[in-house]
């Protein structure tokens, strides 16, 4: 097998030949490449017909298993179907000329199934392209930069068509991921910039296609070309048919999204655009074409509304990404390198920090995220112009930089007026790539969820097959499960140093299984014959819910088997031994040996006088002696003692003489109690001695509730009467 710290292009490996010898080849031969069919690619059915998606979800099927075989070869196998299988190469360029775009989306059919299929198509061919731009995916598993660069150019696994695919494809929510890679391709393999700087005169033919079908013609060309004498003959926006204005409105919607995707995600390239006058002949194609396709869209009458809601929707579309095109190149290309070398030039004799600081100290209300993204802003101004800021810094640059940490650039951060606030988000793809490793702060604690660890251990595995899972499970705790950083770091070969100490073979480490519930549960069944959790059989038949069969509820209420069981029980409760006398020689005698003495015991109750309060001979059965239940004693005369039997006639005998009573006992106890009730002190004293309080209280209580009697309300009318003048005073 290939040596080690051997790039794959120096490898030599030894196979057994056609006829069973062993022969010596090189890793990259084309007899090394397994015998495989890659299916091209269709796009979905516009036209959901249960034949067409069928045969779509199979075609795709087939894709992605394919897809995914291949990404399971090891380094150098792969590598081999890349170079020498033609088939792979149509499979991969069909998709990047067929793959439905942004706005094509909208029309596929809304199947779940499609829609997964096609997902699961894009990922695949995604993450070969990726590995295809990567030439260095470990140590041991490499190929020399100069060989990568010439193996992708000579065998066209990437050019400019390609690339501007990948962009407009790939670039929404890869875009970080996908810069990398290009600028890995272009950094390898220096040609590609001549490739670029010979297809932008290509491009620019697009706007001159489009004025040409439109019977338009720019300032520019006007200039450099005579105008044909069937020019005024040539259809315009206004008079081409339907179906001809519909295909340049999505020939320019494709051209400028692919265009500005491009450029958006690989600024490095707007310097050729600029150089071939590409924001001057876009001018004037959008003053000259945008208004009369506007113009035919709204006036003319199409056959169907969704037709004219399309094209107004593709135009508008273009009309945007053509201004951002055009921003995007007097960034790169103007602003830019003005403000980077004003701002490091204006920072190195008069560091902005300490202005920041000041106005801080005046104006406590300045939000830190702007100011941390100016800072920022002039940090990438010194890493761009390639000059090393001064070593003498202020304090305060270091602790605003050190404690806030945003993400910015020079240009927006001058060109947003000084504290125009940033969109704040955390750093992704190859912004982190570029950051310096550090460890999360999660701890033992993982942030993700079991499914979404395994979907970020499935994304690294299917670009590095041979690493562990253990091993990037490390890899994912370190840079706080973060995967982009991860494939980035192990890559470039910079991982933490205590992941490279690593064995990356490493399998996942096994978990221990949790003691099983059902046997730590405490149940009220434990070690019984209901036990199910530890028996295998259980008799059903004392099992039952309700009346059991067969049986009458006057048999269940007669029952009183249960009162016969516990009858035993509370009988060995009346025996009570106050000495036990112990026979010589007797075998149980060495449970009550007196001889046996425990100091412990004495020690704890000498001091203290335990029973001396007590009455001598009161014990526990002379103050209550034991009495059998009731529901026990009940039908079983024969067995109570004879004193309660006198205790219970005594106690009858006193009831029966007391059940009929001397008639004037009673008639004298009515007789009190009335007089209790009735009892006060009306009358008083007799006249002349005074009445005391009580006697006071007694009569005003029987003058006020005279109306209670015979009387009736006499004396409450009478007052009425008398408050509304009916009676003189």
């Amino acid at each position: 097998m290939a040596c080690a710290r051997v790039p794959l292009d120096e490898q030599q490996v030894t196979e057994p030949g056609p006829l069973g010898k062993e022969r010596t080849l090189p890793a990259l031969h084309p007899e090394r490449a397994e015998d495989r069919c890659f299916v091209p690619y269709k796009p979905p059915p516009e036209e959901a017909s249960p034949a067409e998606v069928e045969e779509f979800l199979e075609r795709a099927k087939f894709i992605t298993e394919d897809l995914e075989w291949l990404l399971a070869l090891p380094h150098d196998k792969f590598w081999c179907q890349v170079v020498f299988d033609e088939s792979l190469q149509r499979c991969l360029d069909s998709y990047l000329h067929h793959a439905p775009r942004g706005l094509d989306l909208a029309a596929l059919p809304s199947s779940p199934a499609v829609a997964d299929t096609q997902r699961s198509v894009h990922k695949a061919v995604f993450l070969t392209f990726l590995r295809m731009a990567t030439h260095k995916e470990s140590k041991e598993r490499f190929i020399t930069p100069a060989v990568f660069g010439e193996i992708i150019y000579e065998n066209f696994l990437f050019d400019i068509p390609k690339i501007l695919d990948l962009c407009v494809l790939f670039g929404k929510g890869n875009s970080q991921l996908l810069h990398k890679m290009i600028e890995n391709v272009f950094t390898q393999q220096p040609s590609y910039y001549s490739d670029l700087d010979e297809t932008v005169p290509t491009v620019l033919q697009v706007f001159d296609t489009i004025l040409d079908k439109c019977g338009l013609q720019c300032e520019g060309a006007a200039a450099m070309e005579p105008m044909k004498l069937n020019a005024h003959k040539q259809p315009t926006a206004m008079t081409m048919s339907q179906q001809d204005l519909a295909d340049l409105i999505a020939y320019l919607c494709d051209s400028t999204t692919t265009i500005h995707a491009f450029l958006d995600i690989f600024p490095a390239a707007c310097s050729s655009f600029y150089s071939h006058g590409f924001i001057s002949r876009l001018t004037s194609f959008y003053e000259t074409a945008v208004p009369d396709l506007e113009k035919a869209v709204r006036k003319r009458n199409f056959d169907h509304k969704s037709l004219q809601d399309d094209l107004w929707k593709r135009l508008s579309h273009s009309c945007r990404k053509m201004v951002e095109m055009t921003h995007l190149l007097l960034h790169h290309t103007c602003l830019q390198p003005i403000l980077e070398g004003f701002l490091s030039d204006y920072d190195e004799q008069f560091p902005i920090a300490d202005d920041i600081s000041l106005l801080q100290q005046a104006l406590p209300v300045i939000d830190e995220t702007r100011t941390s993204y100016l800072l920022q802003g002039v940090e990438s101004a010194w890493d761009s112009v390639g000059r090393r800021k001064p070593q003498i810094q202020s304090k305060t640059s270091s602790s605003l930089l050190s404690n806030q940490g945003a993400v910015g650039g020079a240009t927006a951060a001058a060109a947003s007026g000084g504290f125009k606030a940033p969109e704040v988000r955390e750093p992704e793809g190859a912004e982190a790539m570029l950051e310096v490793p550090h460890k999360g702060n999660n701890g033992a604690v993982c942030p993700v969820s079991g499914a979404e660890l395994e979907s970020l251990l499935s994304c690294i595995r299917d670009l590095l097959p041979d690493l562990g899972e253990g091993f990037l499970l490390a890899c994912l705790q370190e840079y706080d499960y973060n995967s982009e950083l991860v494939i980035n770091n192990i890559l470039e070969d910079r991982l933490a140093p205590n992941l490279d100490k690593l064995d990356r073979a490493m399998p996942r480490p096994v978990k221990e299984e949790l003691p099983s519930v059902l046997n730590n549960r405490s149940n009220v069944f434990d070690d019984d014959e209901f036990d199910v959790f530890r028996r295998d059989q259980v008799d059903m038949s004392r099992i039952w819910k309700g009346r059991r069969k067969g049986e009458s509820a006057k048999e269940l209420l007669n029952d009183k088997q249960h009162i016969e069981d516990q009858r035993a029980r509370y009988q060995a409760y009346e025996t009570v031994v106050d000495e036990v006398i112990i026979e010589p020689g007797d075998s149980s005698s060495a449970a009550y040996d007196l001889d046996d003495y425990d100091d412990e015991y004495d020690d704890t109750y000498d001091m203290n006088q335990v029973g001396a309060n007590d009455l001598d001979g009161d014990t526990l059965l002379n103050r209550r002696p034991f009495t059998i239940p009731q529901v026990l004693r009940k039908g079983k005369v024969e067995e109570e003692e004879e004193g309660e039997e006198e205790q219970e006639d005594d106690t009858l005998q006193v009831l029966k003489d007391q059940f009929v009573q001397d008639p004037a006992l009673l008639r004298e106890r009515a007789e009190a109690r009335r007089a209790s009730l009735t009892r006060n002190n009306v009358a008083g004293r007799p006249k002349g001695q005074g009445q005391t309080l009580e006697t006071f209280l007694d009569r005003r209580k029987k003058e006020a509730n005279k109306s209670r009697v015979s009387n009736h309300n006499r004396r409450t009318m009478a007052d009425r009467k008398r408050n509304k003048g009916m009676i003189p005073s």
